[in-house]
C-alpha cells in the first residue's frame, strides 16, 4: 500500500510539473482512495474498478498506437523509454493532450483499482479473523463500522509509513512487503498444510524467529551484506518449525488442546 500511495505522489507531482510536492501528492491521492472506499465499500470498489480497467485497457491501446506508428514501430518506443528512464516523461514531452489524458487516466487507474482493494484486505481480515473472535456477539452494524474504522486506522498507518520512507524507490517498498509474509507466514503455511506433525507451538516459534532474525539482520548493515536478510529470516522461520514442533508441547492447538509429549514419542 505505501507503494501505492508512493505512486501516487510521484504522478501528482509529475502532472503539476512539481507544484505539488511528493509528499501533498501522497496525502491528496491517499484522500481520493480513502473517500470511495470507506463509504461505498466493496461496492465503490467494484464500480470503479470496472470503469478503470476500461480506461486502462482503451488508454495504453491509443497510446501504443501512437507511439508506434510516430516512432516507427514499438521496439522503438521500448528501447527509448528504457534509455531515458521513465515512460511518463516520453508521453508528457511528446503525446497529444488527449493520449497524455488516457495515459495518466490510465495510470491513475491502475493504482487507484489497487490501492482501494489493498486498503480493504487487511482491515477486513482484522475484523473477521481476529476481533469478531474477541468479541463473537458483533451485530452487522458493529461489524461495520469496525471495518471502517479499521480502514481509517490503517490508512493513516501507510500514509505516514510512506512519508517517513520518502526516497526509496517503490521496487524497494514492494521488496520489503513481500519480505514480510517470506520470513514470517510462509513456513507456518506450508508445514501447516503439508506435515502432519507441524504444531501450534512450532508455527509460532517459526513466525517469531523468522521476523525476529529478519528485523535483525535488516538493522544491522554488516549483517545485512554479510548474508541477505530475507533468506536468514526463512532459515531461522524453518529452524523454529522443527523444533518448535518436535519438542514437548506447551502451547495449545486450535482446539484448545496442550499435549505434553517428547518429540521422540510423537509418531
Amino acid at each position: 500500500m505505501a507503494a501505492q500511495i508512493t505512486a501516487l505522489g510521484l504522478v501528482f507531482n509529475l502532472l503539476s510539473d512539481g507544484a505539488i510536492t511528493v509528499t501533498w501528492g501522497m496525502v491528496i491521492g491517499t484522500a481520493v482512495v480513502l473517500v470511495y472506499t470507506l463509504f461505498g465499500g466493496m461496492w465503490s470498489v467494484a464500480l470503479t474498478v470496472s470503469m478503470q480497467m476500461i480506461v486502462i485497457g482503451v488508454g495504453l491501446v491509443a497510446i501504443a498506437w501512437f507511439a508506434a506508428d510516430m516512432a516507427g514501430g514499438a521496439g522503438k518506443v521500448i528501447d527509448f523509454a528504457a534509455g531515458q528512464g521513465k515512460l511518463p516523461t516520453l508521453v508528457m514531452a511528446h503525446m497529444p493532450v488527449l493520449l497524455q489524458v488516457a495515459f495518466f487516466g490510465a495510470l491513475l487507474s491502475a493504482i487507484m483499482s489497487t490501492a482501494s482493494a489493498t486498503l480493504l484486505a487487511p482491515s477486513t481480515t482484522f475484523v473477521e479473523n481476529i476481533l469478531r473472535n474477541l468479541h463473537p456477539g458483533m451485530s452487522d452494524a458493529q461489524t461495520l463500522k469496525a471495518m471502517r474504522i479499521s480502514v481509517l486506522v490503517f490508512t493513516g498507518c501507510v500514509l505516514t509509513y510512506a512519508i517517513t520512507m520518502k526516497g526509496s524507490s517503490i521496487y524497494e517498498l514492494v521488496s520489503g512487503a513481500y519480505q514480510v509474509p517470506l520470513v514470517g507466514a510462509f513456513v507456518p503455511l506450508v508445514f501447516g498444510l503439508y506435515w502432519h506433525r507441524a504444531t501450534t507451538q512450532g508455527a509460532l516459534l517459526a513466525v517469531v524467529l523468522g521476523i525476529g532474525v529478519w528485523l535483525l539482520f535488516a538493522g544491522s548493515p554488516m549483517l545485512h551484506e554479510a548474508f541477505p536478510q530475507q533468506l536468514a529470516g526463512l532459515l531461522a522461520a524453518l529452524i523454529g518449525m522443527f523444533a518448535g514442533s518436535l519438542a514437548p508441547q506447551w502451547v495449545a492447538d486450535h482446539k484448545g488442546h496442550v499435549h505434553h509429549f517428547e518429540g521422540s514419542a510423537a509418531a
